[in-house]
């Protein structure tokens, strides 16, 4: 399975976990970013192209600024990502170089990814760096983020470079083998599972939670990264980054770590934008009638279902649409703003002109602009 589905693979992305490139003391581990840039050559000559997300601009500053406890605020993160990036694009650059390959840095927010036009430059940016064949290395804005912006993670972050670049695998090098059935670190019985067909709450459940003193993302991040991932029609492989030509064994198709196979039923590339790029700037709450139409029925999202609006956002901004349970159960671009749509509680459509004194269409969220999640 795994041999015929990397087959089609052309680009990849690769995201690096601080874990991997770090030593026990913390520090950029020379060794282990020269053997992976070694391994992304090989891929490179056989005709494919790879973006790498990395982490390990913060471990980087905090080794070169010789603290030893995890940062806390954000100033001092952002001065320790600020030192360290530097020099992680060095060491990379340094790797590629003996392979005749370049490094193009790549600093994103979740701002320029949550706009649309700025999505598609992040884009039309990548092509062109891979049609010059340079290797782009991509990481959180770290000095200026703050947690309104913030990503998140570096997993997070590669599945969503996975959907921008329109990549056709994502592949986590971690410090462990793949997914087990509970962390292997606590669990003496924990088992790897060499394929996941969906990402359950079983799965999810199993994959904890926790992070490290060099690393913000635990197996939890990593397994929501591969259902975002999957939601857009691209498989996942987590593997053990340590391993010595764990990259190309990966994929040439070996039984390596974890796959995760795509989801069967996926949305479109700007539908997963809506879904999994954008943050919510508000709720609406509507009544049953609308939230079967809506999940049963495929239609839009009538002013006449709506019961309360929570938050305030402008026309055109990404929000939830929630049940009466307070459930969220899609999320969509609103037609209307926040103020707008209050006036509008629970009127017909042929009412909105009459009720603003203008018009933008007949519904709240069109079905077009909406995912159900």
């Amino acid at each position: 399975m795994r041999k015929e589905l990397l087959r089609t693979v052309k680009r990849v992305v690769i995201k690096i976990g601080s874990r991997v490139l770090t030593d026990s003391a913390g520090a950029l581990d020379l060794t282990v970013i020269g053997r992976i840039c070694d391994e992304i050559a090989i891929l490179s000559r056989q005709g494919l192209q790879v973006i790498v997300v990395s982490s390990g601009a913060i471990a980087a500053g905090r080794s070169e600024l010789g603290l030893t406890y995890k940062l806390q605020t954000i100033p001092h993160k952002q001065a320790a990502a600020a030192v360290g990036q530097t020099r992680l694009m060095l060491a990379y650059e340094n790797a590629l170089a003996p392979n005749n390959l370049k490094a193009a840095q790549v600093l994103l927010t979740s701002e320029d990814l949550g706009s649309r036009q700025r999505f598609l430059n992040s884009r039309a940016t990548l092509d062109a760096l891979l049609g010059f064949g340079i290797v782009p290395i991509i990481n959180e804005n770290d000095t200026v983020v703050v947690e309104e912006i913030k990503f998140g993670d570096n997993d997070n972050l590669s599945a969503l470079v996975t959907n921008v670049a329109e990549a056709h695998l994502l592949l986590i090098l971690t410090d462990i083998e793949g997914f087990y059935s509970a962390d292997p670190n606590k669990d003496p019985a924990a088992v790897l599972i060499p394929l996941v067909t969906g990402v359950t709450r079983e799965v999810e459940r199993a994959a904890g939670g926790a992070g490290s003193a060099v690393g913000t993302g635990g197996m939890a991040t990593k397994v929501a990264a591969a259902k975002k991932a999957g939601k857009n029609g691209v498989a996942t492989i987590i593997v053990s980054g340590k391993r010595p030509g764990i990259i190309t064994a990966a994929l040439r198709g070996d039984e390596v770590g974890t796959l995760f196979l795509p989801s069967d039923v996926g949305i479109n590339r700007r539908k997963h934008w809506i879904a999994y790029t954008l943050k919510p700037s508000g709720r609406i709450v509507v009544d049953d009638g609308a939230r079967n139409a809506l999940l049963k029925k495929g239609k839009s999202l009538l002013p006449s279902g709506l019961v309360r609006v929570e938050g305030r956002f402008e026309r055109g901004a990404c929000i939830r649409l929630c049940g009466l349970d307070g459930a969220e159960f899609a999320r969509g671009l609103s037609d209307y703003s926040s103020v707008e749509a209050e006036r509008l509680l629970g009127c017909n459509s042929l009412e909105i002109e009459g009720i603003l004194g203008y018009y933008y269409g007949d519904v709240i969220v069109h079905r077009d602009n909406m995912v159900l999640v």
